[in-house]
């Protein structure tokens, strides 16, 4: 069977199918997740694992940090790590606009539920674990997020939506 490379378009479109089967149920999203990873040769869950690490580090800024700590009433390392896949999972669209203008979640239905869900990242190296034998290491991830940082007094003023979503 001939494989379609793994381009940043094939990506999302994996990524918005399973969201889209999953009716927004992170649990199912996330077993879909690796099912349909699991069927993937070694070379394209190496380059869809990239695909993600990439859109992470892209994702790694201080205005979605201070989005997400607005939304969950403060957002540790790790809190903010599973913030960004949370994101990522929800496709290609709203994590574009949210990349672009992190105040735009406000209008997002997802964050109702779990916005720092712990385990969709783990659903890639789990499937990568299965389908190469081992998960790769993240490389060439910012070691600080890019863009201004903030001081929580200002975060209502940076996040005017958010902040009347999540006083």
């Amino acid at each position: 069977m001939s494989r379609l490379p793994m381009t940043i378009t094939r990506f999302w479109e994996i990524i918005g199918d399973v969201h889209e089967a999953s009716g927004g149920d992170m649990d199912v999203k996330c077993d879909l997740l690796r099912e349909r990873l699991e069927t993937l040769d070694p070379d394209e869950m190496k380059s869809f694992r990239r695909h993600f690490d990439a859109c992470d580090a892209k994702a790694y800024t201080w205005g979605l940090w201070g989005a997400a700590y607005v939304i969950d009433g403060g957002c540790s390392d790790d809190g903010f790590d599973d913030f960004r896949s949370t994101l990522i999972s929800q496709g290609r669209a709203v994590f574009e606009s949210a990349v672009k203008d992190p105040d735009s979640l406000a209008e997002q239905p997802y964050l109702d539920g779990e916005p720092c869900y712990e385990g969709f990242a783990y659903a890639v190296t789990d499937a990568e674990e299965q389908v190469v034998g081992e998960a790769g290491i993240r490389s060439d991830f910012p070691t600080t997020p890019s863009g201004d940082d903030w001081d929580e007094e200002d975060l209502p003023r940076l996040y005017p939506k958010l902040s009347r979503r999540f006083p």
